[in-house]
């Protein structure tokens, strides 16, 4: 059989999948299994921030492997410390917490927040608010605490100890009780379809959280290391939240996940409140310090705002699309008609490698993706588009 088929027959449905198996990939080029090369402007969902088998990444990664490839967290590792060390240095954060995941950092934030509550407030001062449309993750917590209604479904009980709020900053504060601790947000909501949020009602949450004592937790998980332009994308709308979790592009094509925290919070966490068997992996930290000696320069993170502002201009001479929304290269598209999912499915087999937010198509190119390499995925869009009529 072939990999589709056992694909098919021995792994859970839980993707729906396109019609292609990758094989390998180099820079922002993939192979498939039956030799056909596809631009990837997708990056495993934001995951390959610097694109397919980067040398230096790899590298780093190899010689790791042949170090040690794995040890307790009960041993201490250069690796991990390094990392700490260098996302602590270029934020005003001041102690990180690993995992191996978004779903797993975002729990880590919801438990910081809630303890620190708890030592100063005592019980009961335990729910955070989120915004409706957000995403958080696929644990039954952080599903939880993803303020969409679709995903609220099947897995009963949920966690409790959610409200969600619109992005309107009198929906939060008629929430805010004596049960609040806490206030989760995304800048830009990512999977609820590339939504930018309003700078001033972001500032205006920060200052009620700073003036109710409340913690405020800014998810990265996609919109970090690079992706909107900033190295964080709080940066963006300058506030310090006391919490931020990133994940995916960090690790560079392996699974990690952080939670930073503020000065206020470095110590609310003890030994065995929180932890994980594979969190702070040698060979993963090694690829995400590497990630983070390219992605972390001013230079490149100033060359993602330009091949932002290059990529939403091409698009929008591209009949069939109605708006661009992006900060860097997190590109949401929406289009005049038509299916964005039937033109993702069109654009692969067109070979172009791009997938979808709710009713968008969506952008998450390698952070050095060229310009050419931009021109050649927007040409291949337009083609798209002109041969569904759009």
């Amino acid at each position: 059989m072939d990999t589709k088929q056992l694909d098919n027959q021995y792994i859970m449905h839980t993707y729906g999948r396109y019609d292609v198996a990758l094989k390998s990939g180099k820079g922002c080029r993939a192979v498939g299994e039956d030799g056909k090369t596809y631009l990837d402007v997708s990056s495993g969902i934001g995951v390959n921030s610097l694109g397919y088998c980067d040398e230096g990444w790899v590298n780093a990664v190899t010689a790791q492997a042949g170090e040690i490839q794995h040890m307790s967290n009960y041993f201490y590792s250069p690796q991990a410390s390094k990392l700490a060390q260098t996302l602590c240095e270029k934020t005003h954060f001041t102690k990180v917490c690993f995992g191996n995941s978004g779903a797993e950092a975002n729990e880590c934030a919801i438990k910081v927040a809630r303890k620190y509550s708890f030592d100063k407030y005592g019980e009961g001062r335990n729910e955070i608010i989120t915004l409706k449309n957000s995403f958080h993750g696929r644990t039954v917590t952080t599903l939880s605490a993803t303020g969409q209604d679709n995903f609220h479904t099947f897995f009963y009980p949920f966690t409790e100890g959610f409200k969600y709020a619109d992005a309107d900053f009198d929906s939060v504060n008629a929430l805010v009780d004596d049960k609040t601790c806490g206030v989760l947000l995304e800048c830009v909501q990512g999977e609820g379809g590339v939504n930018i949020l309003d700078k001033d009602f972001v500032q205006s949450v920060a200052k009620l959280c700073e003036e109710k004592d409340l913690v405020l937790i800014v998810d990265e998980v996609q919109t970090g290391v690079g992706r909107t332009g900033k190295l964080f994308c709080y940066e963006n709308f300058d506030i310090q939240p006391d919490l931020i979790t990133c994940a995916k592009g960090l690790g560079g094509g392996l699974p990690i996940g952080a939670c930073l925290c503020s000065k206020k919070l470095e110590d609310v966490m003890q030994p065995s409140t929180h932890g994980s068997t594979f969190a702070a992996n040698p060979v993963v930290c090694a690829g995400a310090n590497y990630v983070l000696s390219v992605v972390g320069d001013e230079k490149f993170l100033d060359e993602v705002n330009k091949k932002g502002d290059f990529l939403r201009n091409q698009l929008l001479k591209i009949k069939g699309i109605k708006s661009v929304r992006n900060l860097g290269l997190m590109v949401g598209i929406e289009l005049e008609k038509g299916d964005a999912h039937e033109i993702a499915v069109k654009c692969v087999e067109n070979g172009l490698l791009i997938i979808t937010a709710k009713s968008l198509l969506r952008m998450l190119p390698p952070l050095n993706i060229s310009y050419s390499e931009l021109e050649e995925a927007v040409e291949i869009l337009d083609k798209t588009l002109q041969e569904a009529n759009l």
